[in-house]
C-alpha cells in the first residue's frame, strides 16, 4: 500500500490521519548502490540502486528514489515475495532482480548495486547496514536506526567503516533538513532569546493495528503492526516519538541525556505487543537543562501532535512537525514561518543530498551521530518507563541488553 497523501487543518497543521498515513511503514525495504562509485560520480551517472522493505513506507521511498532522476532502481526485496513482484514491476525491476524472504537483502547487495535504501522494521538494519558496508555500499537508512543497544553500536561501527571507505552513510530524520527547524534552532543555539530553561516535546498519534498473535511473527511484519513490538520496531516511544526527542536534543546543543525518569503504561484492554502506548518522562542533561517529553498512542480522537518547545529567559520557540516554527520573545531575530510537507519535502531532500553526497564523494556523513544518539535516548526514556525510575545513560550502554527477535518459523 502507497504512502497517503499528507492532510492539513486549515490552520496549515498537519492532521494525525495524514501524519500515520504518511507514516505508513512496510515490512522490510532498502536501496541499494554499485561498489565502484569510492570516491564519486560524475554528476550525470545514474546510481545503481537498491531497495529493501516495500510496503508503504518503502514502496514510497522507492519511488521518490526513481523519481529524482539520478538513480536507477535495479534490485528490490521485500519479506513477501507478493510485495516483492508488485512493486518490483512497477519500478520495473527485471523479474530475476526481485527477491523475498529473510535473506532476500543479500541478493539485493549481490546484484552490482551501489548503494542501498533500507526501509524495513528497524529491528533488521544494524544486520543490513553492517552487511552493504562490508560489501563496499553506500548506504541510506531510516529513523529509528536500530531497537537495542547493540544494534545502535553496529550501527555506529558501520558507519565509522562506511567514512573510512569513502561511502556515504545517510539516515533519514526530516525535520533536520526544513528550512524553518534549520534557521529557528540556529537562533536559539545563538543566544537570541537568551539561556534556555526548559525543553518540552510530545508526540500524541491515533497508534497502529495490534491483532492477536499468530505462531510467528511474519503476521507482524505488515501494515506498521509491528511498532507495537519492542523488539521488533522498538515500540512507540522509540519509533515514533523519535521524531520529537530528536527536535528536543538539537535544541540541547546535540547533548545526550545523563539520565531518564519517568512512567509508561499500556492503557488498552486488548494488547497484544508489549509496548507502553503512554508515558511521561524527564530527561536531565549534564549542564543542568532538562527536557519533559510525553507520548500518547492511544485511539482515542486526540489530535496528532509532533512538536517541542524551548523556554528561554527572554522568550521561547515552537516547532511543529506539521504546522509553524515561530519564536517570540526579546531580541529575537527569526520571525518564524509554515513548514511545508515537512514529511515528503524532508525524504526529497533527503534523496536527493545522498545523490549530491555521492556524486561529489562527500563522505563526511554528518546525520549518523544525532541519529544514534537519539535512538540511544529514546532506548533509555523506553526502559525508564517500563521500569518506572530513574535511568541512567551509563547504565543503558554499560549493561549493552540486546532485544532478540524470534524469527522461528519464518522463511529464509
Amino acid at each position: 500500500m502507497l504512502r497517503k497523501t499528507e492532510e492539513t487543518t486549515s490552520d496549515g497543521k498537519m492532521t494525525r490521519r495524514g501524519f500515520v498515513g504518511g507514516a505508513a511503514a512496510g515490512a522490510i525495504g532498502m536501496t541499494i548502490m554499485n561498489p565502484s562509485l569510492v570516491r564519486g560520480a560524475e554528476a550525470n551517472t545514474k546510481i545503481k540502486a537498491g531497495v529493501i522493505g516495500l510496503g508503504g513506507r518503502g514502496a514510497w521511498i522507492a519511488n521518490l528514489v526513481k523519481a529524482h532522476g539520478g538513480y536507477e532502481v535495479t534490485a528490490v526485496a521485500d519479506y513477501f515475495d507478493s510485495v516483492a513482484q508488485s512493486v518490483g514491476e512497477k519500478l520495473g525491476v527485471d523479474k530475476a532482480l526481485r527477491f523475498s524472504g529473510l535473506s532476500g537483502y543479500k541478493k539485493v547487495i549481490a546484484s552490482g548495486i551501489d548503494a542501498i535504501f533500507l526501509e524495513t522494521p528497524p529491528c533488521f538494519f544494524p544486520e543490513h547496514a553492517a552487511a552493504a558496508v562490508a560489501a563496499g555500499l553506500h548506504v541510506y537508512v531510516a529513523k529509528p536506526v536500530a531497537c537495542d543497544v547493540p544494534g545502535c553500536m553496529t550501527i555506529s561501527e558501520a558507519a565509522a567503516k562506511s567514512k573510512t571507505a569513502k561511502k556515504v552513510f545517510l539516515v533519514d530524520f526530516q525535520t533536520r533538513t526544513d528550512p524553518m527547524y534549520i534557521k529557528g534552532i540556529a537562533s536559539l543555539l545563538a543566544g537570541d532569546i537568551g539561556k534556555i530553561g526548559m525543553l518540552c516535546s510530545r508526540y500524541i498519534d491515533e497508534s497502529f493495528p495490534d491483532p492477536p498473535k499468530t505462531k510467528t511473527i511474519e503476521s507482524r511484519l505488515r501494515r506498521l503492526i509491528w511498532t507495537n513490538d519492542v523488539a521488533i520496531g522498538g515500540g512507540f516511544h522509540v519509533n515514533a516519538d523519535i521524531h520529537a526527542v530528536d527536535v528536543g536534543l538539537w535544541m540541547a546543543g546535540g547533548q545526550t541525556p545523563i539520565s531518564a525518569s519517568g512512567a509508561g503504561a499500556v492503557c488498552k484492554s486488548n494488547a497484544n505487543g508489549d509496548t507502553n502506548l503512554v508515558y511521561s518522562l524527564t530527561f536531565q542533561f549534564k549542564d543542568g537543562l532538562f527536557l519533559n517529553h510525553r507520548g500518547e498512542h492511544l485511539r482515542n480522537s486526540t489530535q496528532f501532535a509532533a512538536d517541542c518547545f524551548a523556554h528561554c529567559e527572554r522568550g521561547y520557540i515552537d516547532t511543529q512537525y506539521g504546522g509553524l516554527v515561530k519564536m517570540i520573545g526579546r531580541g529575537v531575530k527569526f520571525n518564524g514561518g509554515k513548514v511545508v510537507g515537512l514529511y515528503g519535502n524532508g525524504a526529497k531532500r533527503n534523496i536527493a543530498k545522498f545523490h549530491e553526497c555521492i556524486t561529489k564523494g562527500d563522505c563526511s556523513n554528518p546525520t549518523v551521530k544525532p541519529s544514534v544518539d537519539a535512538t540511544l535516548t529514546t532506548i533509555l526514556g523506553r526502559e525508564a518507563a517500563a521500569q518506572r525510575k530513574t535511568v541512567t545513560w551509563d547504565e543503558i550502554i554499560k549493561a549493552n541488553k540486546k532485544v532478540p527477535v524470534d524469527l522461528t518459523g519464518l522463511k529464509e
